[in-house]
């Protein structure tokens, strides 16, 4: 058995490794500096919208001393799913749909969460104490964690940011009663550089180091359940899944590497996704497609919402008929945005002729207003 604090961290390591994970750091059981105010100031300015759970957990999320009280040490843990090309590449292909890196292959908070309780249980066989695990849906500030315990540093996008992985890191974290010496914390190295900021289609970052979930394309094409404004579907463009923009333009993606995790590698049906054949999907085939993917999540409903977003976004007049079709979807939501496509993909007369026809008959009002507003 181990007999220094030496030992043990280079054990856990050792054994994190074996199990997949790609860094491995060790931080104190303390609030990360600053975490809390910064969090505090998002939620008191509204900037996390209709994410209701970050301001419930609010106090836990802030300290992991708060969230478990016997905690002594982290081990803060990330895998690399760095993709194989610039995923900026992909928004040219306007007619195809772009799905966000991370939700390409199988839904990682199963695959990390697996090998957390493997290592979790590992450490109490050999050393003792007892465990928790953590990853990503459980009320931990992760990133500053991270943090501090020198994995990467928040860069101005509020996102990690890794010497050795760039953008490209999903996090989890095994909370332990064990006393383990901790790594320094990293610091911040992004320098005059703005990238990130400048690159944000719906100009999500009221400043460095602020993010405005609202304005967000992730937020909007992922937890946002409703219509979403008017003010930023263009800028959305052929994004149906999240948006990786600020991620893929950093410059410190130049010392990533790509993934060879083959369950996060992208399923064949998203590769180049034809947008015609998206519209398509009823709700069946849409979990039979999405079938253990973080996409399923939100629904078929918010999913096809997001498609006929990027259809009346590619200028394909061939995919009218896609949107047409829409017109009598069960989901008032779908419907809306089949509406505001057509009205984007149609000249004047073609789109009046549908309104006529169409809008007198609308049961849902929001839709009617979209038939009314679409052109404005």
């Amino acid at each position: 058995m181990p007999n220094s604090t030496s030992d043990l961290r280079e054990t856990i390591r050792a054994r994190a490794l074996s199990e997949g994970f790609d860094a491995v750091r060790f931080a104190r059981a303390a609030a990360p500096e600053n975490a809390a105010g910064r969090l505090d100031a998002f939620l008191a300015q509204g900037r996390h919208g209709t994410m209701d759970w970050l301001a419930r957990n609010a106090e836990r999320r802030a300290d992991p001393v708060a969230l478990w009280p016997e905690a002594k040490s982290v081990v803060v843990l990330g895998v690399n799913y760095g993709p194989d090309h610039d995923p900026l590449d992909d928004l040219k292909d306007r007619d195809a749909g772009v799905v966000s890196v991370y939700a390409r292959g199988d839904d990682y908070h199963d695959i990390v969460k697996k090998r957390l309780k493997r290592l979790g249980g590992f450490m109490v066989e050999r050393f003792g104490g007892d465990v928790k695990v953590f990853v990503d849906t459980a009320p931990v500030l992760e990133k500053p964690l991270a943090q501090q315990a020198g994995l990467g540093w928040q860069g101005k996008h509020t996102n990690l940011v890794s010497r050795e992985y760039g953008s490209w890191l999903f996090l989890g974290s095994v909370f332990t009663t064990l006393e383990i010496e901790a790594d320094a914390a990293e610091n911040d190295h992004c320098g005059a550089c703005h990238a990130c900021l400048d690159i944000c289609p719906t100009r999500a970052f009221p400043a460095p180091y602020q993010l405005d979930a609202r304005r967000c394309i992730s937020y909007l094409t992922i937890e946002h359940k409703g219509h979403i404004p008017r003010e930023f579907r263009d800028a959305i463009g052929n994004r149906v899944y999240g948006c990786d923009d600020c991620l893929a333009v950093c410059p410190w993606n130049k010392f990533a590497r790509a993934s060879h995790e083959a369950k996060f590698q992208t399923r064949t049906a998203l590769e180049h996704a034809p947008l015609a054949a998206l519209a398509r999907l009823d709700d069946a085939a849409f979990r039979e497609m999405f079938r253990g993917s973080p996409i399923k999540r939100i629904g078929r409903d918010r999913f096809i919402r997001n498609v006929l977003i990027a259809i009346g976004n590619s200028g394909e007049t061939s995919l009218a008929p896609d949107a047409q079709r829409s017109l009598g979807d069960p989901s008032p939501l779908v419907r809306a945005m089949a509406v505001w496509a057509l009205s984007k993909l149609l000249d004047a007369p073609r789109f009046a002729a549908l309104a006529a026809a169409n809008a007198p008959h609308e049961a849902d009002s929001e839709v009617r207003a979209e038939w009314l507003t679409a052109r404005l």
